[in-house]
């Protein structure tokens, strides 16, 4: 046990959390989404919500400042413009850790699957909300 850690972050996720660099890509996705066949490491956290998850990761891994978009989420039935409770809840949470407005980059959902062969690892958990799926893009340690 570490002190000042959220024990979410088991060893296997802090090591791969280290290991990104400024500008690397994370990955967190739903039960649905086929994390192995996405062929990069995939990290398992269980029954855990996506929203758990997020909090736990962004405990840690500051988001990029330098793009647009450090958050980016997976594109609702084919309408960028829409999205779920899943996906305003997060962006709020990242908003607030973060301590700056975000908006959501929207990546089409059959292009989803394809970047996340790109991702550094992928965060898995058995979360059932629909379109739980997001990509994190690392940032930068300031102090």
């Amino acid at each position: 046990m570490l002190k000042g850690v959220d024990p979410l972050l088991n060893g296997d996720l802090l090591k791969i959390l280290d290991d990104m660099g400024h500008g690397d890509q994370l990955a967190l996705v739903d039960r649905n989404f086929p994390a192995v066949a996405s062929g990069r490491p995939v990290i398992r956290l269980g029954e855990v919500t996506i929203l758990r998850a997020a909090e736990a990761i962004l405990s840690v891994l500051p988001l990029d400042s330098f793009q647009p978009h450090p958050l980016e989420r997976m594109e609702v039935e084919d309408d960028p413009a829409k999205t779920t409770p899943i996906q305003d809840d997060l962006l709020s949470l990242a908003a607030r850790i973060e301590g700056r407005p975000l908006d959501y980059g929207v990546i089409p959902r059959l292009h989803f699957y394809e970047r996340v062969r790109s991702v550094f690892a992928v965060v898995h958990t058995l979360d059932s909300v629909p379109y739980g799926c997001f990509v994190l893009h690392k940032g930068v340690v300031f102090d």
